[in-house]
């Protein structure tokens, strides 16, 4: 079973960016497509990005694109986060997220603790 665990999360001001990564312990991260999800205070859980096993298919949220790139480096057990010119609205815990299958906007079943990022205006 994989274990998840995200860092780089932090502070920053609007229009900034932030790389957020998750690190896969317990398995081989390539077995998994992952994704990235969030939740802002008082708010559902939502999709942000997804990334198949290979890297050669990823899919954003509307809300993301063309803000934030998800990548993967397998021979690191590593998904990343880059978030560019970051926005108010993108303040939220920020969850990794695994799955044996890619599930386009659907989590899987293995999740992080979260990693906070905060963006002021």
């Amino acid at each position: 079973q994989v274990q998840l665990v995200e860092s780089g999360g932090g502070f920053v001001q609007a229009g900034g960016s932030l790389r957020i990564s998750c690190v896969a312990s317990g398995d081989t991260l390539s077995n998994y497509a992952t994704g990235w999800f969030r939740q802002a205070p008082g708010k559902e859980r939502e999709f942000v990005a997804v990334i198949n096993w290979s890297g050669g298919t990823t899919y954003y949220a509307d809300s993301v694109k063309g803000r934030f790139t998800i990548s993967r480096d397998n021979d690191k057990n590593t998904v990343y986060l880059q978030m560019n010119s970051l926005k108010p609205e993108d303040t939220a815990v920020y969850y990794c997220n695994a799955a044996q299958s890619y599930r386009g906007v659907r989590p899987g079943a293995y999740w992080g603790q979260g990693t906070q990022v905060s963006v002021s205006s």
